[in-house]
């Protein structure tokens, strides 16, 4: 496997951010996926007043990796305007999971 740049992973996400749809919670969200072809998925939260129907940056961010055939998952960073480091929510974790190199086997 070849070197993460987490700066540019970084950097990604943290321009995704700037592009989140947050009007409700006031807290935009970014992320950057990186996939074992080498390719870059940015993402960022997009909020509904239905608050259920919202969209996480990790979520968005896999949707669109998904969606241009990647399956291989390699890395990802997620930013939030937070002095702590912030974490996937279980929707994204079980939704990342699904993708993570090892699952089939685990499962299978």
């Amino acid at each position: 496997m070849s070197v993460i740049d987490f700066d540019e992973l970084l950097r990604a996400a943290l321009e995704a951010r700037q592009r989140a749809y947050a009007p409700y919670s006031g807290f935009p969200v970014g992320a950057a996926l990186l996939t074992g072809s080498g390719r870059m998925y940015p993402g960022c939260n997009i909020e509904n007043a239905s608050y259920p129907l919202c969209l996480c940056a990790e979520r968005t961010a896999l949707a669109s990796a998904i969606a241009a055939g990647e399956r291989d998952l390699r890395a990802m960073v997620v930013v939030a305007a937070t002095a702590e480091p912030v974490s996937p929510c279980g929707a994204c974790r079980q939704m990342l999971v699904e993708f993570a190199a090892g699952y089939a086997a685990a499962v299978g």
